[in-house]
Formats: structure tokens, C-alpha cells, sequence
């Protein structure tokens, strides 16, 4: 079976008429303010009050042996308070050869519980998902996690209502953020706990701004580096048969325009997919709720 038939190219075009429609639903907000420069690691940076930000967050893949896939979640970021920011994602993915479906949704929370900047801030994280079995959204990688999940044809059948909690540890320094999260996740069917981690490192181009507004200019692009894996589960706690990736990332914060941002990921081992690549654009409002209770 060919994969890249125009039979699967309609496939294609679908995920890519979906991901359309997201970014036409962004094209409407009028401005942005970007707040993280990963795909996968958490900062410390949290939602400023009141904002809300919208992002599509897509990866694309061909596993060996599977279909290409591409998928897209759909996230809402808005800051409660200054030590609180809620989210919600939802998922979807279409497949070569198979069938473009809606997989779920996620809901979020991020709480800093020192509000001062210290040396290490930590961050507390938590999240309940109610996805199926065809999500390929790849927002963490956990347990034993590997390329054979991306095999198996899309079946919505399989449900998958999941706690997760994340404790973020980040760090900036001279222009460098350096963060650390470590993951617990648990599926609600009795299932054991399973573990991942993530570690990233980025820094902006240029501290100080330009005397002159450009959208080139360094201090609008951050440069950085993501790794994240499985680390087994309760009763084989470990790195045997669990998947991992680590590749570069870029961010570019157009001014008063969105923010975009790339990043190619590379399987370490066997037990990943060879190749992903990330793509996003975001945007912000200030004041959303503000926004909608002003008379016009």
C-alpha cells in the first residue's frame, strides 16, 4: 500500500484544511506576547492576568511500518491570577490511509507556589485528559511510550481518562532559561503510574532591544535545545524499552504579530519514531475578559 497515493493525499489535505481552520481562528486576535520557547518542557513562565493565548502546537511523522500522520492540538491558555494559569487542549489527527478524527480534550493547571524569582522556581502541574486511543498529539512522552503506538490504525474505541502531574523546576540566567520537569502520569482504569521527563535550554538572540521596531531584529528570536523520554512505570521503573528525542528549537516573536516556532526531533533509539517535526503559532489577547465587557 502506498502511503503517499492520492487517495492518502486527501488524507493529508484534510489535517492541513483542519489546521487552516485553526490558524483562521488565531488570525483574528490582534496581538501577541510569547511565553515559552519549548514543545514539550514547561517553564516557569506563567500567563499574565487576564491574557489568554491561543496556539495550534502540530506534529507531523512517518513511524517505519505505519502511516504518516499529522496532528494538532488546539490550546487555550488563560492567566487566573499571577501564580495560576488554565489551559485546554483539544486534539486532533488525521492518518494516511486511515481516517482524520477528533481524539479528545485536556485540561490544565499551572500554580507557582513561590512568587518571588529564585535561583530554581518551581512550578506544580496538573492535568486530567479524556483522549482516545487515536491521539498522536505527543504533548509528553511517558512509561513505554514507543514508535509501535503509532502502528496500530486509528481506533476511538479505546479510552484513555489520565491524571497527570508535572513538577517543573526552571532557572533564567543572563538571557538563559534552563528548566527541568519530571512527569507522573496514571491512567484511571487501575493502571500503574508511569514516568517521563523533559529538559530544555534556550536563550534569546539579543537582550537589548533595536532603537528601530523590525520584525528581524535578534532579540525577537530564541534559540534553544529540548530532550524528552519515558522512564518507565511503577514495576519497571528504567530506560529499557522506553522511547526518547531531543532536538533544537526556534522561536521567532514577530512583533505585535504572532509567534512561530520549529523544531525537527530525532528517535534516540529504536524505540522511537527516526524523525518528528513540531510546528506552532500562537497568538495573545490582553485583557480578553476585559475585551468582551467593554461596549464597542
Amino acid at each position: 500500500m502506498n502511503p503517499y497515493s492520492p487517495r492518502n493525499s486527501r488524507r493529508i489535505a484534510a489535517l492541513s484544511a483542519y489546521a487552516l481552520v485553526c490558524l483562521a481562528v488565531l488570525a483574528i486576535v490582534p496581538r501577541l506576547h510569547a511565553q515559552e520557547n519549548y514543545f514539550v518542557t514547561y517553564s516557569q513562565e506563567l500567563e499574565e492576568p487576564g491574557n489568554l493565548e491561543v496556539a495550534a502546537k502540530s506534529v507531523t511523522g512517518a513511524p517505519k511500518g505505519g502511516n504518516p500522520f499529522a496532528a494538532t492540538a488546539l490550546e487555550f491558555e488563560y492567566g487566573v491570577k499571577t501564580w495560576w494559569t488554565t489551559e485546554l487542549y483539544l486534539d486532533g489527527q488525521t492518518t494516511a490511509s486511515e481516517s482524520t478524527l477528533f481524539t479528545g480534550f485536556r485540561l490544565e493547571n499551572r500554580v507557582r507556589p513561590l512568587l518571588r524569582e529564585h535561583w530554581i522556581n518551581p512550578i506544580l502541574y496538573f492535568e486530567f485528559e479524556d483522549i482516545n486511543g487515536a491521539d498522536k498529539a505527543v504533548l509528553e512522552v511517558v512509561g513505554h511510550d514507543s514508535r509501535s503506538d503509532f502502528l496500530a490504525r486509528n481506533d476511538r474505541s479505546e479510552k484513555k481518562r489520565e491524571v497527570e502531574f508535572k513538577l517543573i523546576l526552571s532557572s533564567n540566567f543572563k538571557g538563559w532559561n534552563v528548566s527541568e520537569n519530571v512527569v507522573a502520569e496514571k491512567n484511571l482504569n487501575n493502571s500503574p503510574w508511569e514516568f517521563g521527563y523533559a529538559l530544555g535550554a534556550s536563550r534569546v538572540l539579543a537582550l537589548a532591544a533595536s532603537a528601530k521596531p523590525c520584525n528581524f531584529c535578534r532579540e525577537n528570536f530564541a534559540l534553544g535545545a529540548e530532550m524528552y523520554g519515558g522512564l518507565g512505570e511503577r514495576y519497571s521503573f528504567g530506560l529499557h524499552d522506553t522511547s526518547h528525542y531531543l532536538g533544537p528549537v526556534v522561536t521567532w516573536n514577530i512583533p505585535r504579530g504572532p509567534t512561530v516556532r520549529l523544531s525537527p526531533n530525532f528517535g534516540l533509539n529504536q524505540d522511537s519514531n527516526g524523525f518528528l517535526f513540531r510546528f506552532m503559532l500562537s497568538y495573545e489577547i490582553d485583557q480578553f475578559l476585559s475585551k468582551l465587557r467593554s461596549p464597542r
